[in-house]
């Protein structure tokens, strides 16, 4: 086994008494147990679902794990920690603002006692639930795709919709891109690309097929995001492909052969283009807040030749650096102001993408990497922070891995982040939560608890576009696959206001 620095003493079980369960002699451990997931030493929400684990230590045999705070304790045996989700819950609500120590007694020849280390249970909880993507994680293929949801405070995971129930094969359908106003379920929407595609959009009730491409517009709507006060949606419209590199260690690069933005007015089901520079590549829109402001990003880029432009856009890739802007807005007139320059990614031989204001209004976290917009393919991609309030940025070194991080959001709360990384394999993407406190600053990271330890050693999906929602979405898959299948609704466009 891994040699560590014992204490050469043996101990009788004292602190919690002599019981069937717990070793009455052991030999302590100067270092913590080697445990995957690694749930040591964290920050968790108060409603969050058990935390499980298996130990990583050769030779192991048996495990007794003890959950201790105050006069509770929740006792777990196996080499799989599995705590009881009633005896969790009421240990998490008893030791809110303060902290849950974890003991491990592990048997390999003999019995040894680990360090032990902490679970600080936060007084502010986490939104209840998330929804994301889940894609297998191949180039071309997504045949059988979903949106799914699962309740963090227990492991209930359902369908949001798949898209094999409107078509397959030469009638298939991609899903991408949904979107959640406020967190709130109850206004949902997504695109379908493709067979009988469109924008599905479940709104006040009311839920219908949108075309938002105009004869005056790039594309239908792409990346959405919700007015926080009004009934728009802005969205950026792209001609979105992928090239493959042969040599290169990334394999595949998704960029904009021509990119926009527009706004979309749901009551008046009317388009209106923000921003549409011919040497820009805008994308990725953002709401402050108070709706007042729109960040985005975007790339200046200058075609030598026109006879060839795809090609030379393709060829000249990693020339796409993005910047962070903003535009002021005002939400009665819809009229939008000049574009400012917040952050110059391109200054520093960067480019960035991904804004996400907090619910504060004072922070903006964003994905930076070595160049072009669509991170989740870029080992250089990290999680990077600004104060919108003093001015400062810097790399959320807290929560990033030598691997690539990128779709992330913010809880209704602002004191949890969830981001999707690769830092486990390097090729699935997972999701992970953070917390963020009132100093601005992030917390070690923890994968989202799945009820088999080693799930993600057997599942081959990756999560991407996560988002916090405060319930679940209650319209059924049928009722999209209805929608979806029936008639479409064209938008109109008019002028910019």
């Amino acid at each position: 086994m891994k040699h560590f620095r014992y204490i050469p003493v043996v101990f009788a079980c004292l602190l919690f008494g002599c019981t069937a369960q717990i070793p009455n002699e052991f030999t302590a451990v100067e270092e913590k147990p080697s445990i995957c997931p690694d749930y040591t030493d964290l920050i968790i929400p108060p409603n969050i679902a058990p935390l499980p684990f298996a130990y990583q230590i050769p030779d192991a045999k048996s495990a007794v794990t003890i959950y201790k705070y105050g006069e509770e304790s929740i006792i777990v045996k196996g080499l799989k920690a599995k705590p009881d989700i009633k005896k969790w819950h009421k240990m998490l609500e008893s030791a809110k603002g303060k902290n849950i120590n974890v003991i491990s007694y592990v048997k390999t020849d003999k019995w040894y006692r680990y360090k032990e280390y902490f679970l600080h249970v936060a007084e502010e909880p986490v939104d209840p639930y998330i929804s994301y993507r889940l894609i297998a994680p191949s180039y071309v293929t997504y045949e059988d795709l979903t949106i799914n949801q699962r309740c963090l405070e227990n492991f209930d995971e359902s369908v949001i919709f798949c898209n094999m129930l409107v078509g397959t094969e030469n009638s298939g359908q991609c899903i991408n891109c949904h979107s959640c106003r406020n967190n709130n379920p109850d206004s949902l929407q997504f695109h379908a690309r493709q067979y009988k595609g469109g924008t599905v959009m479940s709104f006040n009730g009311d839920i219908r097929k949108i075309n938002l491409k105009t004869d005056s517009t790039l594309s239908a709507g792409v990346y959405p995001a919700w007015h926080p006060t009004h009934h728009y949606i802005a969205y950026s419209v792209n001609n979105t492909g992928q090239s493959f590199h042969t040599l290169d260690n990334e394999k595949i690069e998704v960029q904009d052969i021509a990119s926009d933005l527009i706004l979309y007015d749901i009551d008046l089901n009317e388009v209106t283009t923000v921003e549409n520079d011919t040497l820009e590549w805008e994308c990725f829109p953002c709401w402050s807040p108070d709706g007042k402001y729109l960040y985005f990003v975007s790339a200046h880029f200058e075609v030598q030749d026109y006879s060839i432009r795809e090609r030379e856009i393709i060829d000249r890739y990693q020339e796409f650096k993005y910047n962070l802007y903003r535009k002021p807005f005002d939400p009665e007139t819809k009229h939008f102001g000049p574009k400012e320059l917040v952050y110059d990614a391109s200054s520093v031989g960067k480019s960035i993408t991904l804004p996400r204001v907090s619910p504060d209004g004072r922070y903006l976290l964003a994905t930076i990497g070595d160049y072009g917009v669509f991170h989740i393919w870029h080992r250089s991609a990290d999680l990077m922070l600004f104060d919108l309030e003093s001015g400062t940025s810097r790399l959320l070194r807290e929560s990033n891995s030598n691997d690539t991080e990128s779709f992330h959001n913010w809880s209704t709360n602002g004191r949890w982040i969830i981001f999707s990384s690769r830092r486990d394999d390097g090729s699935f993407t997972r999701l992970y939560l953070t917390y963020f406190d009132k100093r601005g600053r992030a917390r070690k990271p923890f994968v989202i608890p799945q009820k088999d330890p080693d799930f993600y050693l057997n599942f081959y999906r990756s999560y991407n576009i996560p988002e916090f929602m405060t319930g679940p979405v209650t319209i059924t898959p049928h009722e999209i696959a209805k929608c979806l299948n029936g008639d479409v609704t064209g938008a109109v466009y008019h002028e910019a206001y």
